[in-house]
């Protein structure tokens, strides 16, 4: 069986700076599916962000693009495999342009109960990421 794969796509404002933004976290783009409208973010083998501008977007989607900057449109769980990969990521984030949302307090609290530790940013465009660490889920 083939393995699944997962592509998120997300509309940007600025495709260039989408670029350098997720290149700056240590994910490559791949110029086979990039052009002046779109470009591919590899993550993994198994996950890719096709990063479309708003224009684009607008042609696989009849609804409106939801505004990221003053709404949450979705959040992206990503696992990790140790705390400081956590932190390394969203400490890129933040270099890169990003920003990271601390009022997630009670939530830490709930999450160090079960040994889960995780933080959150919010890509240049208000796409918001959750990389997090769980050791039992590590298998």
């Amino acid at each position: 069986m083939a393995s699944k794969m997962i592509f998120l796509n997300l509309p940007v404002a600025d495709l260039a700076g989408a670029k350098a933004f997720y290149q700056a976290l240590g994910w490559t783009i791949n110029p086979e599916f990039t052009d002046e409208n779109a470009a591919c973010a590899v993550v993994d083998d198994n996950i890719c962000l096709m990063l479309l501008t708003k224009d684009f977007y607008t042609t696989f989607a009849e609804r409106p693009i939801a505004d990221t900057a003053a709404y949450s449109a979705a959040a992206y769980a990503l696992a990790l495999p140790s705390r400081e990969a956590v932190d390394e990521l969203t400490e890129a984030a933040i270099q890169a342009g990003g920003t990271e949302e601390t009022a997630k307090q009670d939530r830490r609290a709930q999450e160090a109960e079960v040994g889960m530790y995780g933080r959150t940013f919010l890509d240049i465009d208000g796409h918001q990421w959750e990389p997090f660490y769980m050791p039992y889920a590590q298998s």
